[in-house]
């Protein structure tokens, strides 16, 4: 190389370095969605080596077809207890933001669920939730509250609530975390402006502390609302989709259209509707953060 100019050097090396990188990211990133995109306008079975080429049959099928894109209201549940997830640990990184005793402690407990393995929690929270000999019936029958024993998993009403009742116990503490990180980066100088400036303890959470938020507000949100739209692992495990699908989420669907029925092609625009609604949901969120951000 010492014939060629260091302009020439330093291009070659980009490209050495990014060679290897950029090609492993367009074989399994790019390449898979343009072919999910391709497949999601044919009828292929996932088995033959030949499809046919129907247009838009698949999304006019998923939009008129109420067992199919009317599962979306099964996760409604889920973004409820996620917004209530989030403030929840927003209140918690304030109090073990303070120079509580064993604060440190009380951060790791409640960020221990957020490491352990989601088909475990699922397990777990089977004997917890079980109606018969499930924990939480038999804390309920001990303080004398039979009336509200339920089949916490076999209520069509409620069984999605209890299904992101445990994804909130699982996640909390991340979110937690995140704000705690978030908190400790304000300057404390804020803070004593705003007590000498004679601001109680709310006016400083809702006038500083969460203006200072928002950024990260937005971040956890995101990740709310889109663990939402794809969850899967929780019902598969614990419901199946039950009772009677009321439990059948929108990826279960999808899951179940490809490997029980055949209809990889259904399946494939399933995919991408699910990526345009969360794009679209994601980008209206943004911009109600950020006008709230910039009042």
């Amino acid at each position: 190389m010492g014939g060629l100019s260091y302009r020439t050097q330093r291009w070659l090396v980009m490209v050495g370095f990014l060679a290897v990188p950029l090609t492993l990211l367009v074989m399994l990133t790019y390449y898979p969605a343009v072919k999910l995109l391709m497949q999601s306008f044919t009828d292929w079975d996932g088995i033959s080596s030949e499809s046919a080429w129907i247009g838009w049959e698949n999304y006019k099928e998923i939009f008129t077809n109420p067992d199919l894109f009317g599962v979306f209201i099964h996760q409604i549940p889920y973004v409820f207890v996620g917004i209530i997830q989030n403030i929840i640990a927003i209140l918690f990184a304030i109090i073990l933001n303070s120079k509580l005793k064993g604060r440190n402690f009380f951060r790791v407990i409640l960020f221990l669920p957020f490491i352990m393995n989601a088909v475990a929690v699922a397990f777990m929270f089977q004997y917890v939730l079980d109606t018969t000999n499930g924990s939480l019936n038999g804390l309920l029958g001990a303080i004398g509250l039979e009336s509200l024993q339920q089949s916490w998993l076999g209520n069509e009403s409620i069984v999605n609530y209890s299904l992101a009742s445990i994804g909130f116990w699982r996640f909390m503490g991340y979110n937690m975390v995140i704000y705690l990180a978030a908190l400790q980066s304000i300057p404390g100088d804020m803070y004593e402006a705003a007590k000498i400036d004679g601001a109680n303890r709310l006016q400083t959470i809702w006038h500083l502390t969460l203006p200072n938020l928002t950024k990260i507000i937005q971040l956890n949100m995101f990740l709310t609302i889109s663990g939402a739209l794809a969850v899967f692992d929780l019902p598969f495990v614990l419901t199946k989709g039950g009772p009677a699908g009321a439990s059948e989420t929108f990826l279960l669907k999808t899951i179940e259209t490809a490997f029980q029925f055949n209809n990889f092609g259904l399946a494939s625009a399933m995919s991408i509707v699910l990526l345009l609604l969360t794009v679209i949901i994601l980008t209206v969120q943004n911009v109600v953060i950020n006008r709230r951000g910039e009042n």
